[in-house]
């Protein structure tokens, strides 16, 4: 075999601390190794076309490149052999940026153990094998998990472009959190005009199916092919037959249950359509708060309905639908501020969340648009807003920033002058975080403009005087202790990842990160996409984000749909697990541990074995680590190549 060494500098970043030509110089004495060089940046132009010379002037049959991680990198490299003529899987990259010259500062300690690796890795290239991966034929339709902005966005680009799409909404309504904002920053227009349409053209798109108080059951499959199984849940009402007339809505006895679209502010019936907007426009009835179904009592709505639309019989729906690409796009929740027992930990009525403010902000809320404190229905005249509340806050669990509680607290504090002209807004803050087009200026408008008085400081305190509630807190510009009266506090709460995000996450085979949000390929070169091929992430479940934010990352998500399924055939990886039958015994461990549902048992003239499904497998090598017969060996990763890289190790 004739193997090329090239060793980059990375600019500084590795020659800083390593000796890249004593590498190189090290490298030619290695087995097999016949040429060694080292280049400024290897990934660059002109360092790929280093490596295409050499290999076509050296007769190299194989190639190891020292430079960064193979996650960012290592495609490209592969690219470049293989314009020269080889497989690209005759090439090896050793990681000599972040396992090296980044954790220590020793030159010749750094210099030695990059030596090191490029020998493993040179060792592993002599027993690589030439790999040639097979095609197979995809499913052209779209999953979009999440009803939200940006599932919206991905959904109606997705079907815009000729792509069958499913939606599925775990709610009775798509529109997600933005359907209950009164209004937008920094544009303060009202957020039922922007999103309402989109929503419409949801319902009406032919190439848009849409299972809404659904939720993804199971899935199955691989990059193309997917098979998705969707839970549709029993609304106990059909909405075949269902026109959305409310007259159920109103005729319904139970009339004291929470409002979950109203943020619990507001009480509604057990029967419901979420709100005037909501898509699809069909009633369904919450089972914990129904007479008839927890009594067997009542059964009005069946009574009064003129299409016989209820059916208390109902049970969930499993539904398995076949789709080539996944976006997940299901948002975000509010944490759950009680544990701030400092702010009444929910004792106080009149201490109420962001989110409930817009509701009674919106003329579609619970008060008509009239802001009114829960406590007696009076019109509050001084308000005071709590910023970073669950946000930036490590005791709590939440460290990160938010990153739109500063602009909607703003936008709030306009649209309380607006309501109630001779209001007092006044809003305690940590730091003002603005930087977005147009939004330093939004926040000084709330301020010079509209009277809102910012306050640099933590609340300590919120107690109740006298029948009014007390606010105490420091101006840390002044290093002053400040207390004053609040008819109504509005928490800016931080938020987090979506519920059972983490359960989803297992579901879609996508990691996740800390905190639940879904973890991307990578922060800058892979922000919609995972580790799961096929499967993309759009809006806050990636993180928290704007509006804006969001609808652009659905079209990205969308675009990056489009662009796999652009294609006919696709490759697949051919990295993947074999199984040896004569050694196999059929105990099954490998089908109990392979996460992809990737090996199958199979019958031979009597005897059960283990089968690859390769265009299923992902080539993680679970399998392989499992079996105790050592009958599974990976691709490219087998046992004899570790070995070799290990010897290689060992040697002095």
């Amino acid at each position: 075999m004739r193997i090329g060494v090239f060793i980059c500098h990375c600019g500084s970043n590795i020659a800083g601390t390593v000796d890249c030509p004593s590498v190189a110089e090290q490298a030619t004495s290695f087995p097999d190794v016949v040429y060694a060089t080292d280049a400024m940046y290897a990934c660059s132009e002109p360092g790929q076309d280093t490596i295409i010379n050499a290999i076509k002037e050296h007769n190299l049959t194989g190639v190891v490149v020292a430079s960064c991680t193979p996650r960012m990198h290592e495609p490209t490299f592969r690219r470049a052999v293989e314009r020269a003529g080889l497989n690209r899987y005759m090439f090896e990259m050793a990681n000599i940026r972040e396992h090296v010259s980044w954790i220590g500062k020793d030159m010749q300690a750094n210099t030695n153990k990059a030596a090191e690796l490029v020998r493993m890795a040179a060792a592993k290239l002599r027993l690589n094998r030439e790999l040639l991966p097979k095609k197979f034929a995809v499913t052209k339709k779209v999953l979009v998990i999440g009803g939200g902005v940006a599932g919206i966005q991905a959904a109606l680009d997705c079907a815009d472009a000729g792509l069958d799409v499913i939606m599925v909404e775990r709610e009775p309504s798509i529109g997600g959190k933005m359907a209950k904002l009164d209004k937008t920053f920094p544009t303060v227009d009202c957020s039922s005009c922007i999103l309402g349409p989109r929503m419409v053209d949801i319902v009406q798109n032919p190439r848009i199916t849409l299972y809404a108080s659904a939720e993804v059951e199971k899935v199955a499959g691989f990059v193309g092919n997917f098979e998705v199984t969707v839970r549709k849940k029993a609304t106990y009402v059909d909405w075949e037959k269902c026109t959305g007339c409310g007259m159920c809505t109103e005729k319904c006895p139970s009339r004291k249950n929470p409002d979950r679209f109203n943020e619990k502010v507001g009480r509604t019936t057990a029967i419901i359509i979420p709100f005037p907007q909501a898509i699809p426009k069909k009633a369904s009835i919450t089972k914990e708060s129904c007479i008839r179904l927890t009594k067997g009592k009542c059964g009005n709505c069946e009574k009064i309905c003129p299409t016989g639309a209820i059916n208390y019989d109902q049970q969930d729906e499993l539904i398995v639908e076949q789709v080539g690409a996944i976006i997940a796009a299901t948002g975000y929740d509010l944490m759950d501020w009680t544990v701030y027992q400092e702010y009444g930990g929910g004792r106080f009525p009149d201490v109420i969340t962001s989110l409930q403010y817009e509701r009674l902000l919106s003329a579609s809320g619970p008060t008509g648009g009239h802001v009114k404190r829960p406590s007696d229905g009076k019109e509050p005249k001084r308000v005071v807003f709590i910023q970073c509340v669950g946000s930036r806050d490590a005791s709590v669990g939440r460290p990160y920033c938010s990153g739109f509680c500063c602009m909607y607290t703003a936008k709030q504090a306009i649209l309380t002058k607006d309501h109630i002209p001779d209001s007092e807004s006044t809003v305690f803050y940590m730091d003002i975080r603005s930087p977005g087009k147009g939004y330093d200026e939004f926040t000084r408008r709330a301020q010079e403009e509209y009277g809102a008085q910012y306050i640099r400081g933590r609340v300590s305190m919120i107690y109740e005087k006298n029948g009014n509630l007390m606010v105490r807190g420091a101006d840390t510009l002044l290093g002053t202790q400040v207390e004053m009266e609040a008819d109504l506090v509005v928490l800016a709460v931080g938020g987090e990842a979506s519920h059972n995000a983490g359960r989803l996450a297992e579901t879609l085979r996508i990691s996740y990160d800390q905190y639940g949000f879904f973890l991307e390929g990578h922060p800058k070169l892979k922000p919609v996409e995972t580790n799961t091929a096929g499967v993309f992430l759009a809006g806050a479940c990636q993180g928290l984000k704007d509006i804006p934010t969001s609808v652009a990352q659905g079209s990205a998500a969308a675009a990056k749909s489009l662009g796999l399924l652009s294609r006919d055939m696709l490759e697949s990886d051919p990295a993947i697990a074999q199984v040896t039958i004569s050694r196999c015994i059929g105990c099954g461990k490998c089908i109990r541990v392979c996460p992809f549902k990737a090996i199958k048992a199979i019958d031979l003239r009597g005897m059960p074995k283990a089968e690859v499904v390769e265009t299923v497998c992902q080539g993680c090598g679970l399998c392989n680590a499992t079996c105790p017969q050592g009958a599974i060996q990976l691709s490219h990763f087998t046992d004899n190549q570790i070995l070799a890289e290990v010897e290689a190790l060992c040697r002095f």
